[in-house]
């Protein structure tokens, strides 16, 4: 039983570990994408309501960074992380192959999430683990489409493009980029910390239950087994001992109607027969031995 337990309970926990790592994984997803929801929110909210509105008031060559749709999201994202310790340890970028600001500018690992969205335009959506910073981070990303021709006004041919982003930008980067095409994407990531955390808390609660109902299903088990099966065995086995040492006054006794019961009776009529067998011996050898002591 013991063997049993201990059994259960690691198995238990190989697969509740590998299932709440995946919950864990699966909420955060959840909470990256009503992230993703958000910011897409407000880049579409900029894109046709503030810029329009602010650029009418502004000088063709005039620019204000409130008018970019990458900007306003990266602004609110970082007053969520400030206002909301849900999100504190949250990462975001929109990591652009060629950016306007080079902060925004793709690494490695980035280009090649982007590389991928190119190469499979139906994939919304790309998960995994990935060092950054030192640290491992589990990341969800979502492609950067050009999809509204307003944008090519920055991004089209510097001559097209507001002077005031030309002096501070310069001329070379955010330049060429065409409609419908992926130029980036959106990334979330998150330590790997929290991830573990809260799967390491779930395990912990969920193992200490299930490790007190198997202790007590092995309790009951054992002391069923003990009370109706062993105990009852080691009588038949005492009385069995007796009988085999020629005590026939020792007597079976039934304790119950189940498979012991039946293995009790079994006992009861096999020494029956047994004392009958030696009586007709006892019997056969005293009819035997009569006549030669006549004799």
């Amino acid at each position: 039983m013991l063997i049993v337990f201990l059994g259960g309970i690691s198995l238990s926990g190989i697969a509740l570990a590998n299932i709440l790592n995946y919950k864990a994984q699966h909420e955060i997803s959840s909470n990256a994408s009503l992230l993703f929801q958000t910011l897409n929110s407000v880049r579409s909210y900029t894109s046709n309501e503030v810029t329009p509105n602010l650029q009418a008031n502004l000088g063709k060559d005039s620019f204000l960074a409130q008018t970019v749709p990458s900007y306003s999201s990266r602004k609110v994202f970082e007053d969520l992380r400030n206002q909301n310790q849900d999100y504190k340890d949250y990462l975001y970028k929109e990591a652009m192959l060629n950016p306007t600001n080079i902060r925004d500018l793709a690494d490695g690992f980035e280009k090649d999430i982007v590389s991928d969205f190119r190469k499979n335009e139906n994939t919304q959506e790309k998960t995994g683990f990935r060092n950054l910073q030192g640290e491992k981070y589990f990341y969800i990303a979502h492609p950067l489409k050009i999809t509204d021709a307003s944008c090519l006004r920055c991004h089209s041919t510097p001559d097209a493009a507001p002077k005031e982003m030309i002096r501070i930008y310069g001329d070379k980067n955010g330049m060429g980029w065409k409609l419908n095409l992926i130029h980036g994407t959106q990334i979330v990531s998150v330590p790997t910390s929290e991830v573990l955390q809260k799967a390491k808390q779930s395990f912990f609660l969920i193992m200490g239950i299930v490790t007190l109902v198997f202790a007590i299903a092995t309790y009951m088990a054992n002391f069923w087994l003990k009370r109706y099966v062993v105990r009852p065995i080691k009588r038949v086995v005492r009385v069995a001992e007796a009988v085999s040492t020629g005590d026939m006054d020792a007597e079976f006794e039934k304790v119950s109607n189940d498979e012991v019961g039946s293995l009790v009776e079994a006992f009861t009529r096999m020494k029956l027969s047994l004392v009958i067998a030696i009586r007709r011996l006892e019997q056969y050898r005293i009819e035997n031995r009569e006549p030669k002591d006549k004799f």
